[in-house]
């Protein structure tokens, strides 16, 4: 098949490369040009807390002193689903075979996680997992594993300040181990291999000395000269008539619980929704629903549901996790305050700062809001994928039209969103703020709804679409 599609593409070749007048003089049709020298490029390191936060090696020691980092690195990580290829593996078995003939071994634990289970017998046969073996790594199961905080340390305890350094994808407090005072790093996998070498931030790979020498430029291959070993597939493909098939689920189960189609959304207007959060500042996947110790609830909405927004920060407070709940008038988490709005036959919002959802993908960040009550997320500025899964469970997310709105949002005020039967793509949703004085202020938000988008939205969510065509 891909042989196939690799000769259709060497057929219009010719259409997937810049033209020659534009290769020969690109001024004459862009506004502006860019160069950039590769060779003048270092390897970045970003972090702690935050994936935006970053700088060249040659000014992370100086950095991390200046804000009292510890410099000493107690873990390093490769892996796990991210940043763990048969090239990445392949160019810090490159680091690590260069250690080995120096007679080095990392100064840092050293965790190895290939990406799946036939990139693991692909570079185990071709010998990369022995030339990491061989400088002191464990090779931990192709799995998740501590990206995603299923990690029990015994190196630290919960509260203490250290340093780390992975190649995973997100670097959240709490995220890797639940410790908060963890500041994870990311790096490319040869460079965190390198600096499991030296075992200190204080290190540039590119000029230091690490046993006698600085480090030469890794080497790696894109694909495996001897292709791909099979691994365990790992799935058992569903029979062509599953009529037959019963799913039985313990119902006293814990975790797993059948999953329940959401309602349809047919009213016009969404009157008075109460503000369950106000979130200030980075509102990720990892503040919406915490991973860790929850995830062995994945498999069970309600269960998992218990940890709704219980990293995000309140604006009105500050505090972490905890919000007003008008049920009852005092403050309570936030998947009780949710609880109780549910209960109470009221439903709610929540208001987002910048970039809202930021993280990985995690369809239980917008699934919980939606089991919990939620009918619409509105923002600043929504995280692309996070926005996507709102819309698939039938969640409206809409963002303000004028951003500096979001600091009119009061703790008692009431958001009306009005006109849904007009619900259009390209059209802003009229809204109304609700005083608790009795006073009403108009504003307005945009959104991305597409045409296909709002039918999901209509019928609940995506999925209940799906089963109406397939019942068609």
């Amino acid at each position: 098949m891909r042989g196939r599609l690799a000769d259709e593409a060497d057929a219009v070749a010719a259409h997937l490369r810049p033209d020659d007048e534009v290769l020969a003089d690109p001024a004459s049709f862009f506004d502006e040009v860019i160069e950039i020298d590769l060779s003048a490029l270092e390897p970045h390191v970003v972090g702690p807390h935050t994936p935006d936060l970053g700088r060249a090696v040659s000014a992370l020691g100086a950095e991390a002193k200046e804000q009292g980092w510890p410099l000493e690195l107690s873990q390093a990580l490769v892996g796990s689903c991210t940043n763990s290829s048969y090239e990445d593996i392949s160019r810090a078995a490159s680091v690590a075979r260069q250690a080995t003939a120096r007679g080095l071994r990392t100064r840092t634990p050293l965790l190895v996680t290939p990406g799946s289970d036939s990139v693991r017998a692909t570079v185990e046969r071709d010998g990369l997992l022995a030339d990491l073996e061989a400088v002191g790594a464990t090779v931990l199961a192709n799995a998740c594993g501590p990206c995603i905080g299923q990690w029990a340390r015994s190196d630290v305890v919960t509260g203490q300040s250290n340093s780390i350094i992975t190649s995973f994808n997100r670097n959240f407090p709490k995220r890797n181990d639940g410790n908060a005072e963890t500041l994870a790093f990311i790096a490319s996998p040869e460079t965190t291999v390198a600096y499991a070498l030296a075992g200190t931030l204080d290190f540039n790979p590119l000029t230091d000395d690490i046993g006698g020498a600085p480090l030469d430029e890794p080497e790696g291959r894109e694909l495996p000269p001897g292709g791909y070993a099979a691994g365990d597939a790992g799935f058992v493909a569903p029979p062509e008539d599953g009529s037959g098939v019963e799913v039985v689920i313990d119902p006293t189960s814990s975790r797993l619980q059948r999953l329940e189609p959401f309602p349809p959304n047919t009213d016009d207007v969404l009157p008075e929704l109460r503000v369950l959060l106000k979130a200030r500042g980075k509102c990720t996947t990892d503040h919406i629903s915490a991973a860790g110790r929850w995830l062995r609830f994945r498999g069970h909405l309600e269960n998992i549901s218990a940890n709704l927004f219980l990293a995000a920060t309140d604006a009105f407070t500050g505090e972490s996790g905890v919000g007003f709940c008008e049920v009852h008038g005092v403050r309570e988490p936030f998947p009780d305050v949710a609880r109780h709005y549910t209960e109470a036959g009221l439903a709610w919002v929540a208001v987002g700062d910048e970039n809202y959802g930021e993280g990985s993908s995690r369809e239980h960040a917008a699934m919980e809001p939606r089991f919990m009550g939620g009918r619409a997320v509105i923002v600043r500025s929504f995280a692309r994928i996070a926005e996507t899964n709102l819309k698939k469970q039938g969640v409206l997310p809409l963002v303000f039209a004028d951003a500096a709105f979001y600091e009119e949002i009061g703790q008692l005020d009431r958001i009306s969103i009005l006109g849904l039967d007009r619900l259009t793509p390209d059209q802003p949703v009229a809204c109304l703020l609700h005083r608790p004085d009795g006073s009403t202020v108009e504003f307005t938000c945009a959104h991305t709804l597409s045409d296909e988008h709002i039918a999901w939205y209509r019928a609940g969510s995506a999925l209940n679409l799906i089963r109406e065509r397939f019942a068609r």
